[in-house]
């Protein structure tokens, strides 16, 4: 079945053109914090997608009977049982990453980008579109996330997923990681990168 032209909007459009980190700059603090490495780059950004795609389709299937004076709270329940739910996943099955990640799972609860997307497209639009929008903002963030992390973790410590990658000649003729990947003004620095590098392409384009 074709999709619209809205609904594709709402997939593709926070991938490149409204990107949730890159344009609205929501969902820094989380960027800064775990992309020391890519796994748990990975694992965030993959939960994050999940519970923004999953909490845009319960509120649109139940927001013509939510009242409005009490849709925030509505909201906020459905996306704090979504995070219980994928963090015990996780420990279940993930426990090191999920201890890796530690209180930043919870506080998914709190992210800019699911709020937004819940308030200003899941209450308005239908399931579809809203499932689309949620996914396409997950995988904007998740997009982000990985390619930080890859840069930190590949030139902090030469590997990539735990494995070494830059080969040992390369360290026996005077090569050296670059400690300063581990810290966080490393990561806002390499956002800042790629939010230049993105509007930079973008007005090119235009």
């Amino acid at each position: 079945m074709a999709l619209s032209k809205k609904t594709k909007e709402a997939f593709l459009g926070p991938l490149n053109a409204n990107n949730p980190v890159l344009v609205q700059i929501l969902g820094i603090c989380s960027a800064l914090a775990v992309t020391v490495q890519l796994k748990p780059a990975l694992v965030m950004g993959i939960s994050v997608t999940i519970i923004v795609a999953l909490s845009n389709v319960v509120i649109a299937l139940i927001r013509k009977s939510i009242p409005m004076r009490i849709r925030i709270i509505v909201q906020l329940v459905v996306v704090a049982a979504l995070v219980t739910i994928v963090s015990e996943v996780l420990k279940a099955f993930a426990y090191d990453v999920a201890m890796q990640l530690s209180v930043y799972i919870g506080l998914i609860i709190t992210n800019c980008i699911l709020m937004g997307r819940l308030e200003a497209f899941a209450m308005t639009n239908n399931v579809k579109d809203s499932l689309m929008d949620g996914l396409g903002n997950g995988l904007g963030y998740a997009m982000i996330l990985v390619m930080v992390a890859f840069v930190r973790e590949l030139l902090g410590s030469g590997k990539l997923l735990g494995f070494q990658v830059i080969p040992q000649w390369c360290y026996d003729h005077g090569y050296s990681n670059c400690g300063m990947m581990f810290m966080p003004a490393m990561a806002l620095i390499l956002v800042g990168c790629v939010i230049w590098a993105h509007r930079s392409i973008n007005e090119e384009n235009k």
